[in-house]
């Protein structure tokens, strides 16, 4: 059997096609949103979320309810207590997202020692599973993504005027901690529906890797926006693919290969600065 035949027996199997469905969306939103988080240094904001979720769905599986459910509100809080904490108390930036997310992990981990049957289900959290996702989490992840990329272009103006200075949007009289609480808000669910794919330890990747990749051959904001989506949706399906066919993990698959065209793109643009 060919590759190429290989590959497309991956769109046989039903689990594979709600990873593609799931995992491209989350890719798309992610590479949006994090040009704006990496641009305003709150690119680790997503790895201290990831956490947050970790121990939410950790206390969900626990009273036999549904993860994502329970995740969801949770995160949402936590993103806007980590905007609070850090900009209006003496623990600032990397201190607030650590001491919040080292915590819920910490909670989630005692909750799963103390509880029974949910080591399967949490190790699929921490790691990222496509087997983990089902029809119901497929449909709810295609919702939730639909509505985060259309709250990101029906503010992307907002957005836009708040990534690059804040001082300057307060004084045109933009609400700048209500954008920043919809940016944040934004944030926590794809963090969230990410978590299934990519698992807990690696979603932040897909927040960081695009844009900063991005970031090494162009500067304009729409550019590296657009650029961001490309390389996103291109080390998704290469990751998965990788993954599929050689049996490897896909959420780390999925990184090695953002982190390969990271070392590519930072080449490129080091031979485009010379040229």
């Amino acid at each position: 059997m060919s590759i190429f035949e290989e590959i497309m027996g991956m769109f046989s199997y039903s689990f594979m096609v709600r990873a593609i469905v799931v995992g491209s969306l989350v890719s798309l939103c992610a590479s949006l949103l994090g040009v704006v988080l990496v641009l305003k240094r709150y690119s680790m904001i997503g790895d201290g979320l990831s956490h947050v979720g970790f121990g939410a769905m950790a206390v969900g599986l626990a009273f036999n309810q549904a993860p994502l459910i329970v995740a969801i509100p949770v995160v949402i809080i936590a993103a806007f207590l980590l905007l609070r904490v850090s900009e209006n108390s003496k623990i600032k930036g990397d201190a607030a997202i650590g001491l919040i997310s080292s915590s819920a992990l910490a909670i989630g981990m005692v909750v799963n020692a103390m509880s029974s049957g949910t080591n399967i289900d949490l190790n699929s959290y921490m790691f990222g599973s496509i087997l983990a996702i089902d029809k119901s989490e497929m449909v709810l992840c295609i919702i939730l993504g639909i509505i985060v990329i259309g709250a990101f272009i029906y503010f992307y103006n907002p957005i836009f005027a708040i990534t690059f200075d804040e001082n300057f949007a307060r004084a045109t009289g933009l609400k700048v901690e209500i954008y920043k609480t919809i940016l944040s808000v934004l944030t926590a669910v794809t963090i969230v529906i990410g978590m299934r794919i990519m698992g807990t330890l690696l979603i932040s990747s897909l927040i960081i890797f695009p844009a900063l990749s991005a970031m090494r051959v162009t500067h304009k904001f729409k550019h590296v926006m657009i650029m961001s989506v490309i390389i996103s949706m291109f080390c998704f399906f290469t990751g998965l693919v990788a993954s599929y066919l050689l049996e490897l993990p896909t959420g780390a698959t999925i990184v090695v290969s953002n982190l390969c065209v990271f070392i590519i793109m930072t080449i490129a643009g080091r031979i485009k600065v010379k040229a």
